[in-house]
């Protein structure tokens, strides 16, 4: 009676496990965030997909803070991949609210940094 039940348990918390596995990677799916080094006068911003079978173009976009693109460019994410990164110096950049965009499809993806 004893193995049957811890089998029993031990198959609900596998199920369980699997389950909790895939909410954590929905929650994931499609985030963006920059970091600002100011000792390296460095932006790196970060955007996490989906990994994909075959390779997948995405537009980044970094928006100053007047609403402006001030740089856009395609990339392309090669297959296998869950991540890009992208940079930019802090030194030559308007102050203010910035926006970090990336356009997947008909998904687009935004985070926010101040730069002081």
């Amino acid at each position: 009676m004893k193995r049957l039940l811890f089998s029993l348990l031990f198959c609900m918390s596998f199920v369980f496990a699997e389950g909790e596995e895939n909410f954590v990677d929905e929650t994931q799916m499609n985030s963006a965030d920059c970091l600002i080094l100011q000792d390296e006068n460095s932006i790196i911003c970060k955007y996490l997909h989906e990994r994909l079978e075959e390779d997948k173009e995405i537009i980044i976009q970094w928006i100053d803070p007047d609403g402006e693109i001030s740089r856009e460019r395609p990339i392309i994410i090669p297959a296998g991949h869950g991540s890009i990164y992208d940079f930019r110096y802090v030194e030559g950049r308007k102050k203010g609210l910035w926006q970090f965009k990336v356009i997947e499809g008909d998904i687009e993806t935004t985070t926010t940094f101040s730069i002081e």
